[in-house]
């Protein structure tokens, strides 16, 4: 079913070899709430707890391929979730790093990724918004939640040449943004996420 999954991804937006290889790999039914395992494969998002969600697969490819990982060996991404998009990532580069405020969410999806022996991802409960120092800098770094606007303790995280690739509130629109160290932004296209929030919930 992954790989239908894939299939149906693969129809809608241009996917690296890569990329498409890691969606047949990881299944997005592992990472479903049980209610929802007969919607897995569809291409809408799912809610978890407390307003978060698990994306729609379109949107994590798209996030995916948008990250440009060729060559890539970290990346941060802040908004954990059901730790589908860390998985998918997790095939691709060499370590990743995953915060989310909500601890109960980040206890499921560590057990996900030892079942799924996916030892080369690092999980962290914390505000996301500091992002994750001890192992900066990274080469990319992706929010999975939108955000008002990018702060200098997340740019200070990145390498030279890398991008924060954020959903940035703009007025009454959310845009998918990369940011780079020097200043330079670039806009992609309009989408719709949850909001980051503050503080750390038990």
């Amino acid at each position: 079913m992954s790989k239908i999954l894939a299939d149906k991804l693969a129809d809608m937006i241009i996917l690296e070899p890569k990329e498409y290889k890691a969606f047949c790999e990881i299944d997005r039914k592992l990472f479903v709430p049980d209610g929802f395992k007969y919607k897995a494969y569809d291409i809408s998002a799912i809610p978890l707890k407390e307003d978060s969600t698990i994306s729609s697969p379109l949107t994590v490819a798209k996030m995916t391929h948008y990250l440009n990982l060729e060559n890539v060996d970290s990346i941060l991404e802040i908004g954990c979730g059901s730790g589908y998009q860390a998985a998918i990532l997790s095939k691709i580069v060499r370590r990743v790093f995953t915060v989310d405020r909500l601890c109960n969410l980040i206890k499921i999806a560590k057990d996900r990724f030892k079942k799924l022996a996916l030892y080369n991802i690092n999980v962290k409960c914390d505000d996301g918004r500091l992002g994750w120092k001890t192992f900066a800098l990274y080469d990319r770094i992706l929010l999975s939640a939108y955000i008002d606007n990018i702060e200098n303790n997340l740019l200070n995280q990145i390498k030279e040449g890398g991008f924060i690739l954020a959903p940035i509130k703009n007025q009454d629109k959310q845009i998918i943004t990369k940011f780079y160290k020097n200043g330079k932004k670039e806009e992609i296209e309009e989408c719709e996420f949850v909001p980051i929030k503050k503080g750390i919930e038990k």
